[in-house]
């Protein structure tokens, strides 16, 4: 038998009702709460979209790959009904395993979104890992991020093809620039769908590690692997901060070290407890939910996000927005004690004359 049968049948707590507004991201939910307030716009966005033949992809896959049940892959079906199960999901998408080596895994689709994981997966994540990349996925289509990544995948061909038109290709780059920033933070938002899928933080950062460095974590230790993501995001000078910054801007994931600090921010604020505690957002009052308070939440996020960066460029920014602010304040010091003097002297011109 493998350790895995002998192992203790974790107890998952099932979230009965949960909203996606629970696990999204500040920024990602307020540019969704934004979208999806914007009545129609789904309607109209699958209507421009037409010409791509969403039926045409998925045949592709039945024809290509295997789709998953009882009988084809079945554990990867019983994971996949585990991750359902925990996030209150009824009806299940289609899932599909397709032939490749890496481990990875996507939501696809505008009409009816399926999930594509890869024998990459199935085959080097053990039973954890592979429900937190299952219920990651599942967080996806929730949170409608199929619709708008496949709209982010048609417009960065469409790019692509109009490189010729200046003008055109600045405009639509501008675009998929904005989109590219969400969809990282949707990535976010869907590692915490993943964690409460499993309920099992190790296995959420076992499953970031081999995404970083393969199958096989013999020989990786995960503090050490934290370490990486804190020097990652402080360690360097002004040089390493401009590489990063060309190394994620037109990425569609942040790197797997930086996912697995935000994740463990995420546990560390107490969030997650809240939430298998029983305090959370539910489906039937995402009709509540205000566009105002979530790009509020949003701005904030950003805002302390920049106030606690210890990368050396935002520090700059800091200090030279402090020195600014300084300078700003000091001139108006100044303007305003120039004309209290000019105003005491104009008053003893009067009383001489």
């Amino acid at each position: 038998m493998t350790d895995e049968a002998n192992q203790p049948v974790r107890r998952r707590v099932t979230l009965t009702g949960i909203s996606s507004r629970a696990w999204e991201h500040p920024a990602d939910r307020g540019a969704l709460t934004a979208l999806r307030e914007l009545r129609g716009f789904d309607d109209v966005v699958k209507a421009f979209f037409g010409m791509w033949n969403e039926r045409g992809f998925r045949l592709q896959f039945l024809a290509g790959a295997i789709r998953v049940d009882h009988r084809q892959y079945p554990r990867v079906y019983q994971r996949f009904t585990e991750a359902a199960t925990t996030l209150d999901v009824v009806e299940l998408p289609e899932l599909y395993v397709s032939q490749d080596p890496i481990i990875n895994g996507s939501a696809i689709g505008l009409d009816k979104p399926f999930i594509v994981i890869t024998t990459g997966a199935v085959e080097r994540l053990d039973d954890d890992e592979l429900r937190a990349m299952l219920g990651h996925e599942i967080g996806h289509v929730r949170s409608g991020h199929a619709v708008y990544k496949t709209i982010m995948m048609i417009l960065t061909r469409w790019a692509a093809n109009l490189s010729w038109l200046p003008v055109g290709a600045i405009a639509l780059r501008a675009i998929i620039a904005a989109m590219f920033e969400w969809w990282r933070k949707a990535e976010l938002s869907a590692d915490r769908a993943g964690l409460l899928a499993g309920q099992d933080p190790a296995a959420s950062t076992r499953l970031l590690m081999k995404l970083a460095g393969g199958g096989d974590l013999s020989q990786i230790d995960t503090a050490a692997f934290l370490e990486q993501a804190a020097e990652y995001e402080s360690g360097g000078d002004l040089r390493d901060s401009i590489q990063k910054i060309g190394m994620t801007a037109w990425s569609t994931h942040p790197v797997p070290v930086a996912r697995a600090s935000e994740l463990r921010k995420w546990v560390d604020s107490g969030a997650y407890a809240e939430i298998l505690g029983g305090d959370y957002p539910r489906r039937d009052s995402d009709g509540d939910a205000s566009v105002s308070e979530d790009v509020k939440a949003a701005a904030n996020s950003y805002r302390e996000t920049f106030s606690n960066s210890q990368d050396p460029l935002v520090g700059l920014l800091r200090k030279l927005g402090d020195g600014a602010a300084d300078l700003a304040g000091s001139a108006a010091r100044g303007a305003r004690g120039w004309m209290n003097d000019a105003s005491r002297r104009g008053r003893q011109d009067d009383d001489q004359g």
